[in-house]
C-alpha cells in the first residue's frame, strides 16, 4: 500500500516534469498522510491541457457497511469495483511524489522507510479522482498499487503504481480506454531506478512535517 508520501520539489520542477502551463506554488511536504489535502495534475476539462487541482486523500467507499475511508486500490481489480471502476475509467489523474514511505513488517517496531528515485526527480504516482459531494468543498483522490519491485519486496507486499515520463499521456488519455490498454502501466517501476534508507518514526506521528522526517538512521540499503 502507499499510506505517506512526500513532495518537496520545486513548482518549476513540476511544471517541467508534468508539462503544465505554469508552476504551481508549493510549500515542501515531508509527512502527507491520508484525508489531508493531495496536490493532483489531470486533464483540463476541454482535455487539451493540463491543471493541478488540491483533493483530499480519500474515496469514501461505496455500498453497504459503515463508512470507510479508501486511501489506496489495487491496480488489477479497481476497473471492476463499485468505488472506483467510473474514476477508472474516465478520471485518472497523475499524483506528483519526491518519494513514499513503506514499513518494514518484519521489524518490531515496524521500521520506516523512506523510498525515492535516485535521481532524486519528482515521478508521477497514478491516481483516480472524485469531484466533490453535493454540498462538498473538495473533490478526493486516491493511489493505486500493484505488486512490490525487488527494493520494496523486503518491506511490503505492495507499492504504488510509478508511471514512467512517456505513459503520463497514456494514464491521462481521455475516455474510451480499455483496462487491457492501461494494465501494461502497472508492472512496478524499475527497482534500479530507485534508492531506499530506513528514517526514524519521527515520521510515524501526521503532525511531524519536516525534513527530519527523512534523515537516515542507519546505513542505505538497495
Amino acid at each position: 500500500m502507499c499510506g505517506r508520501f512526500t513532495l518537496t520539489a520545486s513548482g518549476e520542477e513540476l511544471a517541467e516534469a508534468f508539462d503544465l502551463d505554469s508552476a504551481p506554488s508549493l510549500t515542501p511536504r515531508y509527512n502527507i498522510a491520508p484525508s489531508q489535502p493531495v496536490l493532483v495534475v489531470r486533464p483540463t476539462a476541454g482535455g487539451l491541457g493540463r491543471e493541478t487541482a488540491s483533493l483530499g486523500w480519500g474515496f469514501e467507499a461505496l455500498g453497504e457497511g459503515p463508512p470507510r475511508l479508501l486511501i489506496n486500490a489495487r491496480a488489477e481489480t479497481a476497473d471492476r469495483l463499485p468505488s472506483f471502476r467510473d474514476s477508472f475509467r474516465a478520471r485518472r489523474c497523475l499524483v506528483p511524489a519526491s518519494g513514499f514511505y513503506e514499513w518494514q513488517r518484519t521489524a518490531k517496531p515496524r521500521q520506516p522507510y523512506y523510498i525515492h528515485r535516485r535521481d532524486g526527480r519528482p515521478f508521477a504516482l497514478a491516481g483516480l479522482w472524485r469531484p466533490a459531494p453535493p454540498g462538498g468543498e473538495s473533490g478526493a483522490c486516491l493511489i493505486l498499487t500493484t505488486e512490490p519491485n525487488e527494493l520494496v519486496a523486503p518491506l511490503h507486499d505492495r507499492m504504488p503504481v510509478i508511471l514512467t515520463p512517456a505513459d503520463l499521456a497514456l494514464w491521462l488519455a481521455a475516455d474510451g480506454l480499455g483496462p487491457a490498454t492501461l494494465r501494461r502501466l502497472f508492472a512496478p517501476f524499475s527497482a534500479a531506478a530507485m534508492a531506499a534508507h530506513p528514517v526514524s518514526t519521527t515520521v510515524n506521528d501526521v503532525r511531524n512535517d519536516s525534513a527530519r522526517c527523512l534523515a537516515p538512521v542507519r546505513t542505505l540499503f538497495g
